[in-house]
């Protein structure tokens, strides 16, 4: 059988090839730490279960699942950034895009230096959290 040749199996078919192509190194402890540092959306703040992994600087655009580059995001900013860049987006949906740069270094610095260092791996996650914040 023939791959689909739609709009949306090839978009598909190109994405995986980035993905693929990509060193993604997110692991789900450092997304759950993530989660609970940011305490919801990282542009909005919306909380809810809901909330979706967005690259600040895009896939499309060579970004990557790090734990530098990934903010958790509820569905409609997640939607609505698409691919564009954050700060720009920022400005034109009137958020606040100065504490979010100050919050995004913070955090990922913090996450990026606790999970870089040798930790015993019996640690909990709970003092992880609370180092980072």
């Amino acid at each position: 059988m023939a791959p689909s040749r739609s709009r949306r199996a090839r978009a598909s078919r190109k994405r995986k090839r980035r993905m693929d192509a990509a060193d993604n190194d997110l692991t789900d402890e450092q997304w759950i730490v993530l989660q609970e540092a940011w305490r919801g959306c990282a542009y909005c703040g919306a909380v809810g279960p809901a909330l979706q992994k967005d690259c600040v600087l895009p896939l499309s655009r060579g970004g990557r699942y790090t734990i530098t580059n990934v903010v958790p995001a509820c569905r409609s900013c997640n939607a609505s950034k698409c691919n564009d860049e954050v700060t720009g987006w920022m400005r034109r949906k009137k958020l606040d895009e100065r504490a979010f740069l100050l919050r995004h270094r913070d955090i990922s610095v913090a996450a990026a230096e606790h999970f870089a260092a040798a930790a015993p791996a019996d640690d909990a996650s709970d003092s992880t959290v609370e180092t980072i914040i």
